[in-house]
């Protein structure tokens, strides 16, 4: 009986955790819009460190504002690997 306490109070916890952890996922996965984000920001994409997050917002003020995520393809150092590892987080609204 004991046994089977311990299974039951393991498969209560594993279920708990796993109805939780789609809304961590959903904090983490929020979009960034790559024409107004900061490189702090940018640097929070999957592939994307603080050196290209730089490239990406320089790549920006030259150039103007992104129009779509395959735009960053323009960028050194960003593949279509990148972006698509990506697609889903990044928003590209340009403000007027």
């Amino acid at each position: 009986m004991l046994r089977y306490k311990k299974a039951f109070t393991a498969a209560l916890i594993i279920a708990v955790f796993i109805s939780f952890t789609p809304a961590l996922w959903a904090q983490e996965a929020s979009k960034i819009n790559i024409n107004t984000a900061t490189a702090e920001e940018i640097a929070q994409l999957k592939g994307i460190g603080p050196t290209y997050a730089e490239r990406i917002v320089q790549h920006r003020n030259e150039n103007g504002p992104y129009q779509c995520p395959e735009d960053l393809t323009r960028v050194k150092g960003i593949g279509p690997k990148i972006v698509e590892n990506n697609k889903e987080r990044i928003d590209c609204t340009v403000s007027k």
